[in-house]
């Protein structure tokens, strides 16, 4: 019998053939089974406390790989904060029968709660897109994946959103039995286009886990997934080639879920960027909706931010640029798109393949040769022309009338980019010059560094060069954070009120795009050796192309892309702004040294 002090709705009674005692926790009742295996609802020996445990299937127990991979997985997954989590307690990889002991949650499904009741209210499918981007931000701040988020693994509790069975989802799947190492497990729905790529050693990244998560929101907020289709295989099929549907999604989420939704892996926001915009999104009063009432969610999330903000590096997250050809298999089996599904992954070639996707077309050819003539000719003749002036005249003036701002610092050469295109020492008015507006800040020379002050939260740009520069660019520039929570502000191709700003802090770097007076994170590097105060680093960004490196005293902190269409000249801009996660203080003071930029 089950006790009759414990939840009873969610439990069934023990079968003749389970345990009754599993290591020190009595099993009570069962709450399920799947693929692993049966799930308890368990109380331990000396605790009150219930708790959930996960037993693994025998035929899996035997294989010992399976228990390294397990074990692995295990010690990984405990290190997740409990931010919108089920934590993980205890496990034993040794035991005859592996388990998992985690947090038990009394609450529905997310799958259960839009099955009986459909879709979810505005104010609560905030809540849960919150929850769910808290949950990730934690999951991913501690290195794992999740790997098999979906509805069903989302559970509605008391307080907050709860996500479950994170990072074991590598560990469960069989490496004998009826799953072959050819074959991946996956809930077809809620997977990424990726994860049907035929090369079996692409790499799942957190970028899975985020297209996971807008395929969730959509579900609870419509009641469909966004790719919904009769079957799985065309499901995959849709998630290869077509957009999502997404009309029945309000605003400003249905942009966000999009942007998760993003073909390629490269593109979409991190699980922090993701949390980032939610929480402070076009529209503050759906947050304070969602947020009302929920003190633990609130918590939960601003731990997130504070503690946990973790971004994986562009490079580390790179799909191809279209989507990944898909060999839809005869025998892919399944009932329904949220069916957990066996796809070979090396199968032969079905009688139709699916290829393409939503991606932008490759931009047309170029023809070469005749523009390559006169371009050489034309810098020939440039050159030449630079070398007699420069013979004629000695060396140039500064722009903008900035007497000696060539001589205000060293004009060594990068073995690799050449000449600087401007060089400043940034230790008295040159190409940067003292700025003052009352109430918002002030930029002035100090110690022989530019120093950036406010005395209130917020944002000062320093007056700078007016030089435009389209395309690539290379900025050096030592940089100094001087009070605590404040961050040095690069600004990068800026043109009137607009352009990517790069935030040095003492512990993140943030990527974001800055459109009059809203800017909106779009990465965040956490930097595993923080930034001490009153400390010169070496900041250089770089921008090749589409990306966007950034490095730190020569080593690289992460790379981004860059995919405003409409930023693609403009200034650099140097200033300082505030860490804005983290509570309001004053002053924010940051100084720079010694920049030289090249355009190339």
């Amino acid at each position: 019998m089950v006790d009759s002090t414990v939840p009873g709705d969610r439990t069934q009674r023990l079968r003749p053939h389970d345990p009754r005692m599993l290591g020190d926790y009595e099993l009570l009742g069962r709450l399920g089974e799947g693929g692993m295996g049966t799930v308890y609802l368990a109380r331990p020996r000396n605790g009150t406390a219930l708790v959930a445990v996960k037993v693994v299937r025998l035929d899996l127990a035997d294989d010992d790989e399976f228990r390294r991979r397990f074990r692995s997985e295990v010690q990984r997954a405990r290190q997740v904060p409990p931010f919108c989590t089920a934590e993980v307690l205890d496990a034993d990889p040794e035991h005859e029968q592996p388990y998992l002991v985690v947090e038990y949650v009394d609450g529905p499904t997310l799958a259960e709660v839009v099955e009986q009741r459909g879709p979810l209210t505005s104010a609560n499918l905030h809540s849960v897109a919150i929850g769910v981007a808290t949950a990730l931000t934690a999951i991913h701040g501690a290195g794992v994946i999740h790997r098999d988020l979906k509805p069903r693994n989302v559970l509605l509790a008391p307080g907050s959103p709860k996500v479950i069975d994170f990072g074991i989802a590598r560990a469960m799947t069989a490496t004998s039995g009826n799953t072959r190492p050819d074959q991946m497990v996956g809930t077809v729905a809620y997977m990424a286009p990726e994860r049907f790529d035929t090369d079996a050693d692409t790499p799942i990244t957190p970028a899975a886990d985020v297209f996971a998560w807008g395929s969730v929101v959509t579900y609870a907020g419509t009641g469909k997934t966004p790719f919904y289709a009769d079957s799985p295989a065309a499901t995959a099929a849709r998630i290869l080639t077509q957009p999502p549907r997404l009309h029945e999604l309000s605003r400003p989420l249905r942009g966000l879920v999009a942007h998760a939704l993003e073909k390629d892996p490269a593109n979409r926001p991190s699980a922090r960027e993701l949390l980032d915009l939610l929480i402070s999104g076009e529209r503050p009063a759906a947050t304070a909706a969602a947020l009302a009432d929920q003190p633990d969610l609130r918590a939960a999330a601003a731990e997130a931010q504070a503690v946990t903000g973790y971004a994986i590096p562009a490079k580390a997250m790179a799909g191809t640029a279209t989507a990944p050809t898909l060999n839809i298999p005869p025998g892919l089996v399944g009932y329904d798109e949220n069916s957990i599904v066996t796809v070979p992954i090396s199968s032969p070639p079905a009688e139709t393949e699916v290829t393409g996707g939503t991606e932008p077309p490759p931009r047309p050819g170029r023809r070469w040769l005749l523009p390559l003539t006169v371009s050489v000719l034309a810098a020939a003749l440039i050159a030449g022309l630079v070398i007699l002036g420069l013979v004629i005249r000695g060396p140039a003036a500064p722009r903008d009338g900035a007497a000696g701002a060539d001589d205000a610092a060293p004009t060594s050469d990068d073995p690799v980019l050449g000449r600087p295109m401007i060089t400043d020492a940034l230790d008295r008015e040159a190409y940067w010059k003292p700025s003052e507006q009352a109430g918002e800040g002030r930029c002035d020379f100090i110690d022989g560094r530019l120093t950036a002050h406010r005395d209130t939260d917020g944002l000062y740009k320093c007056r700078g060069p007016a030089d435009e520069i389209t395309g690539d660019v290379t900025v050096d520039v030592d940089t100094r954070v001087e009070t605590p929570l404040s961050c040095a502000g690069i600004w990068l191709r800026f043109l009137k009120t607009q352009g990517y700003l790069v935030r040095i802090c003492e512990r993140n770097v943030y990527l974001g795009v800055h459109r009059g007076d809203d800017v909106r994170p779009r990465r965040t590097f956490v930097l595993t050796d923080p930034i001490q105060l009153d400390t010169a680093v070496r900041i250089r960004l770089r921008i090749t192309g589409e990306t966007l490196t950034i490095s730190r005293d020569g080593t690289e902190i992460g790379s981004a892309r860059l995919t405003e269409p409409d930023l693609q000249t403009g200034k650099v801009v140097l200033g300082v702004f505030d860490e804005r996660e983290a509570p309001p203080t004053a002053p924010y003071q940051v100084s720079f040294g010694n920049l030289r930029i090249w355009d190339h």
